[in-house]
């Protein structure tokens, strides 16, 4: 079975990081922990650019990614992150080849 992930980035206006991830966490977190397609989620502050914030999301294998950003907690973030943004996230849609997953008890392949 093949796994679809994303990789987003966010470029926060300079100094407005912080802000991006209060919208985050009040728009998207509750909805990413009820959710069982998220099987990974990390939500990453870069490290060489205190404006940039990088997103890698795994979704269960079968998942459509892009149904989760047609739906309503998805549109009131982007609302509230606009105005905090250099620019619309850079959103690279990518299908796991090979993945070491500690809770399973094998890695798959494609």
């Amino acid at each position: 079975m093949s796994q679809n992930t994303l990789f987003i980035t966010h470029k926060a206006l300079p100094g407005k990081r912080d802000e991006v991830r209060r919208a985050w966490e009040t728009h998207l977190a509750p909805s990413i922990e009820a959710r069982q397609v998220h099987d990974a989620y990390f939500y990453c502050y870069d490290d060489s650019d205190p404006d940039t914030i990088r997103v890698f999301q795994r979704y269960t294998a079968g998942t459509d990614p892009q149904a989760f950003m047609q739906g309503p907690a998805y549109d009131a973030y982007i609302a509230a992150v606009s105005p905090l943004l250099a620019h619309p996230p850079v959103i690279h849609a990518a299908t796991v080849a090979w993945a070491k997953d500690s809770s399973a008890t094998t890695a798959e392949t494609a």
